[in-house]
């Protein structure tokens, strides 16, 4: 079955790759996922681009079409009087062995690929959107979770002061809460620093301004599900790559035909009029010019040709095999990330933060010393941030397998 690119799909690419950046005004209300998405779908500059050729493959489509130009000859012979000659001829050349028709397929072919890299940006845009936004997300709760061991640093220093006045305590130990204070607050500044660097990086997938950025990040982050691996394995076969290599072999086989329809020499229809003289009547001027192919047969063309098609086909073999290996990888990260996630939500947290209360207090009662209190307070900092880098590992790797998939494969936990 033939496809062509339609007409409405080059006007809509066309409309939105001519439309101006400051149109898309970046909100002022907080930011949800979907609507991140969506303004990066919207104002993504390499998206445009994406969106102009395939507008542009509308005019190639158009041009591939074309019939030649006839030629128009005029000749004078002689200076004049009963010796001069007049000519006037009408070249139409006419193109034979299937060529006009090779080559709007092969122009057809290429528009195909133009929209499929399309969807294909579209399809990236939106992975990386996502993990953008959830590395955001993370980065807003390191940053409250650092502002939190600061709050438990000054608790710590608070209670060391006074067990220094009430003389249980060195004032060593009172340096050492000083020093854990500020270390804390390091942590908290780098914290900072990572979450603005995280807005700069989502804001430029619609070259929006960081400092306007405001995400409605909720308190308790969403995990992805994960789908079998056979069953995604099962949808790859319809991914973008995988259509885009299977289109690369077509086009390839219509340069190929179109080589080969080369081969045939085409052939100029000569029609006129010629006068003799002032006084001679008109005689009728037909002709017909044909190229000898004797020399050159294109045939170097057509051997160029046919190995770029098996170069293609190699390269979609090649692509299938990659993309499989890919889209396991993902797979297992996610996996892995996921289990994490449980191991850590389950046992790891709620150990550590009952242990850090039970330090905090008997620190305050003079049970324990301060190097127990930091070691709570350390042990579950860890802890925290572990269970935020699994969470923003599991959202990476499903933006990894939608965009292999080209769709959102991988759907979130309610």
């Amino acid at each position: 079955m033939k496809h062509r690119l339609t007409p409405l799909l080059a006007a809509l690419a066309l409309a939105c790759a001519c439309l101006p950046v400051a149109a898309w005004s970046q909100p002022s209300i907080p930011l949800t996922l979907e609507a991140a998405i969506d303004l990066a779908l919207r104002a993504n500059p390499t998206l445009r681009a994406a969106g102009s050729e395939v507008a542009a493959q509308e005019g190639a489509l158009t041009q591939a079409g074309a019939l030649p130009n006839p030629e128009l000859e005029l000749l004078r012979e002689g200076e004049g009087g009963d010796s001069r000659t007049t000519t006037a001829t009408l070249n139409i050349p006419i193109e034979l062995g299937g060529k006009r028709a090779a080559r709007v397929e092969a122009a057809r072919q290429e528009g195909k690929l133009a929209a499929i890299a399309l969807e294909t940006e579209r399809d990236k845009v939106r992975a990386n959107t996502a993990a953008a936004f959830h590395d955001v997300v993370a980065a807003l709760a390191r940053e409250r979770m650092a502002q939190e061991l600061v709050a438990l640093a000054g608790r710590a220093l608070g209670a060391a002061g006074k067990r220094v006045e009430a003389g249980t305590l060195s004032p060593v130990e009172a340096t050492r809460a000083r020093v854990a204070q500020g270390s804390a607050r390091i942590e908290a500044l780098q914290a900072g620093r990572d979450l603005e660097a995280a807005r700069i990086r989502l804001a430029a997938l619609w070259a929006g301004d960081a400092r306007q950025l405001s995400i409605n990040a909720p308190r308790t982050a969403a995990l992805p599900l994960a789908p079998s691996l056979d069953k995604l394995l099962a949808q790859l076969d319809q991914s973008p790559a995988m259509r885009h290599a299977r289109t690369e072999v077509g086009h390839r086989e219509a340069l190929a035909r179109l080589e080969r329809a080369r081969r045939t020499p085409d052939v100029n229809v000569i029609v006129g009029a010629q006068r003799e003289g002032p006084d001679t009547r008109n005689r009728a001027v037909l002709g017909l010019s044909v190229p000898l192919p004797l020399f050159n047969r294109n045939d170097g063309a057509v051997l160029d040709a046919l190995r770029r098609v098996d170069k293609a086909r190699s390269e979609a073999d090649a692509a299938g095999a990659r993309l499989r290996a890919e889209l396991a990888q993902a797979h297992g990260r996610l996996t892995t990330a996921l289990a994490e996630c449980a191991l850590i939500a389950d046992d790891v947290l709620p150990g550590a933060e009952e242990a850090q209360r039970a330090a905090n207090r008997g620190f305050e009662l003079g049970k324990f010393g301060l190097i127990d209190v930091l070691d709570a307070q350390r042990v579950l900092a860890q802890s925290k941030n572990q269970y935020l880098n699994a969470v923003a590992e599991s959202h990476r790797a499903a933006a990894d397998i939608a965009r292999l998939l080209g769709h959102a494969a991988v759907q979130e936990n309610p």
